[in-house]
Formats: C-alpha cells, structure tokens, sequence
C-alpha cells in the first residue's frame, strides 16, 4: 500500500544557493547493517519517488564519518538512523528500520511535525 501511494506527488522546486542540508533526510548506516540493506531493498528505490523524497530527499552518511557542519542533538548509535535535517540541523530522527509498514507512516508524521510537509491528498493529481 504505502509503496506507490506518493508517486503522483508533487514534484518540488531546486533553488539555487539553497545549503547543503538544506531539507534533507540523512540516512546514516555503515558495511555490514542488515537493517540498512531490507530499508535499500524495500524502500530505496522508491523513496525519491514519494512526496516525502521529493520533500526531504535522501543523503547517505557513513556511521564513522558524520560530517562536522551537520548538527545533531545527539550522538548516533544505530544504523539504520535517519535524521531530518533543516538548515544543517537535525529537527527529528528515527532509530532503526523494522520494516516498511512502520517507515512511512513514522516519517510522514515526523515531516508533518517538524517541517512544513504536507502530504498529498488522496485522489488529486
């Protein structure tokens, strides 16, 4: 159900100048995460696809090389983390992937939460 449910989303606009951590989801994982290789098989793909991609699109951070100019509230442990970041500051987070069924409705919140997202309406175009 939630995998083609945002692929009619609206498509953002790029603005030039716009930071590097502008409105982003950062995932961080490292070699060897299982939990990091069932998100890339079940949601990878299809994430830039989905209103919340086109909204936060997704960067990829190794564990043990965190760049110094993103500022997090808190040290990361696990992988897979994803971090919503705004401005290069981390607005929310979610520890862990137990699967695609809890992803997407936990990110949608977080978004609707912590950001200016607003998800699609069913049914429009």
């Amino acid at each position: 159900m939630y995998k083609f449910r945002n692929l009619l989303a609206a498509i953002g606009l790029t603005i030039a100048g716009t930071p590097l951590w502008a409105a982003d989801l950062v995932m961080v994982e490292q070699a060897g995460c299982e939990w990091c290789a069932r998100w890339n098989k079940e949601i990878g793909d299809i994430y830039p696809l989905s209103a919340e991609g086109r909204f936060a699109p997704l960067k990829r951070v190794d564990l043990r090389a965190i760049p110094a100019d993103l500022e997090l509230s808190r040290r990361v442990v696990f992988t897979p983390t994803f971090i919503v970041v705004e401005d290069g500051r981390e607005i929310g987070r979610i520890e862990g992937y137990p699967g695609e069924h809890f992803f997407w409705p936990v990110l949608e919140k977080l978004l609707i939460e912590q950001t200016s997202f607003q998800p699609p309406v069913p049914g429009s175009s």
